[in-house]
């Protein structure tokens, strides 16, 4: 691996040659290079593919959506440059940009758009954000198997117009527009998921501000700024190199050597350790993380057993062991996320879904067949070999023995492997986070749909998906949210489909030098498209 140097060293050199009188002069300018410090390689960068951690950092970057929404909650167009809609919210007609370009210099057409969303309906993409084309027109039916592609209603009657006819009205489908499978893949290129195309520089084109110059798995990817951009003169730095690490302490250690620019979700240690410091930015992050339990694998199939594990489990003790930047949840749809409608959080306008109760706990396990813990087997919870996770495995399962004498046996992964594990189902209890895609609690309900392509669990409830549906077409703001709220309460306080644990705060290295990084709205993740050097 070549050696990358980091913007604040060149700074650094740069300054020291000044001072010290080089004898010429450089005439060329100097790069504005950042190296971001991210998590081990996950999934692949195609938006029709299996999307993990590798292609959320790439595609903030290197993709334009159709539109997303700014920091202010205003509409920003990125590769659509107007829309329209009709009465009933069915029909949405979008109008490309005709400067956009790919980064080989081709035009981004409406096509590019079309091709992902027909990869992305085969199951055997192992897309698991699939299920949010299920509002389109016979999308389902194809996903299924029982309707062919060309009945997709996705229209392109030219280059530059793109219409999304809807099986029925959706309240946020805008919202949709960020996620990867509305996002283009180009026609010339994107053929297979799993072909390699995505990760090969000659023909991972981007219609974004930076484009992929170099792959390097398991160490390193470089994103170039791309002079086809539409709005290339706003992009100031001319590279982003992201690094993978194992661990968060890796990531710090790198910051303080200056490896990397910019290290994002360390651990919270580093509060203490840079407190007052410039360097150190705290965000929200719009996450929740909690454990999946198998409704396929006995006795998890029993809603007692699942109700006692979530009574029994001292979330405030857990956060008091994990740091000052988790916050303990009952809630599934995330603490910071807040109601567009009111500018509240979300979650603090119902009531919670249940209460930490270990006396009721230990009579649930009783009236489930396991007295004290007698003749309940041993589960084996999977996580990932994260810091955070394994300190929340050990707590969970220490807690679990003193509370209800049964016994958690640990499984760490790589996070590659646990992701695989889980999406097929091969596990027991698994470890699972969810940082919002949009700024909307369905992001967060869908996941638990009978029919959603991250149901990995076996839940099928539908009684919980009438709910979901009827707030997909409620109008009124306070209907809606009423609606939503008595779906959490179903899942999370009534079937205890998922054991939510912690919410979460982002401790961040930035160099002080670098500006303009912002924070998405929808998730709350640092995005760099637009950051410079001071």
């Amino acid at each position: 691996m070549k050696k990358i140097l980091s913007v604040l060293l060149s700074v650094v050199l740069f300054g020291t040659c000044i001072l010290s009188g080089c004898g010429r002069q450089e005439e060329t300018e100097e790069q504005k290079e950042i190296v971001v410090a991210t998590n081990s390689e996950t999934g692949g960068l195609d938006p029709a593919g299996m999307i993990a951690l590798t292609y959320l950092a790439y595609s903030v970057a290197a993709l334009d959506e159709l539109l997303t929404y700014n920091e202010a909650g205003e509409i920003e167009y990125r590769a659509a440059e107007s829309y329209e809609v009709n009465d009933d919210s069915t029909i949405w007609t979008f109008h490309l940009r005709k400067d956009a370009m790919w980064s080989d210099g081709t035009p981004v057409t409406s096509a590019d758009f079309l091709n992902t969303m027909l990869r992305a309906l085969d199951p055997k993409s192992g897309n698991g954000y699939a299920n949010y084309l299920f509002p389109i027109q016979n999308a389902e039916a194809i996903y299924n198997g029982k309707a062919d592609a060309d009945s997709l209603g996705v229209k392109t009657p030219d280059d530059n117009t793109l219409i999304f006819i809807l099986e029925k009205p959706c309240v946020y489908f805008l919202d949709l527009l960020r996620l990867p499978v509305y996002t283009p893949s180009c026609v010339k290129y994107a053929d297979e998921v799993g072909s390699g195309w995505d990760k090969n520089p000659s023909s991972s084109v981007s219609n974004g501000p930076f484009y992929l110059s170099e792959y390097v798995p398991e160490q390193y990817f470089v994103l170039k700024k791309n002079p086809q951009y539409w709005n290339a003169e706003s992009i100031k730095l001319d590279q982003i190199t992201y690094r993978f690490f194992d661990n968060q302490q890796s990531m710090a250690t790198a910051y303080e050597t200056g490896e990397v620019d910019v290290a994002p979700s360390l651990q919270s240690s580093v509060m203490k350790l840079y407190e007052g410091r410039d360097d150190l930015v705290i965000t929200d992050t719009i996450a929740t993380r909690y454990i999946y339990p198998n409704l396929n694998v006995e006795p998890l199939d029993d809603v007692r057993v699942r109700k006692a594990l979530n009574l029994a489990i001292n979330r405030e003790e857990l956060c008091k062991v994990l740091g000052e930047d988790t916050e303990p949840a009952v809630n599934f749809i995330a603490r910071y996320m807040k109601d567009k409608n009111t500018g509240n959080y979300f979650v603090d306008e119902a009531e919670p879904p249940f209460e930490e109760n270990l006396a009721e706990a230990k009579q649930l396990l009783a009236e489930a067949g396991y007295p004290d813990g007698e003749g309940f087997p041993t589960l084996t919870y999977k996580y990932p070999s994260l810091e955070m996770d394994s300190d929340t495995a050990q707590v969970i399962q220490e807690q679990l023995k003193k509370n209800l004498n049964i016994s958690i046996e640990l499984s760490a992964q790589e996070l590659q492997v646990n992701y695989t594990d889980r999406r097929a189902g091969d596990f027991q209890l698994c470890r699972m986070n969810w940082t919002a895609d949009f700024a909307d609690p369905y992001t967060y309900l869908s996941l638990l749909l009978s029919n959603s392509t991250y149901n990995c669990s076996g839940i099928s409830n539908e009684k919980y998906d009438t709910l979901v549906a009827q707030s997909d077409v409620e109008t009124d703001p306070l209907k809606r949210a009423k609606l939503m709220h008595e779906a959490e309460y179903l899942a999370v306080g009534e079937e205890f489909y998922i054991i939510p644990l912690y919410s979460m705060k982002s401790c961040n290295l930035i160099r002080p030098q670098i500006t303009g990084i912002t924070q998405n709205p929808a998730t709350g993740a640092l995005e760099y498209r637009y950051a410079d050097i001071n």
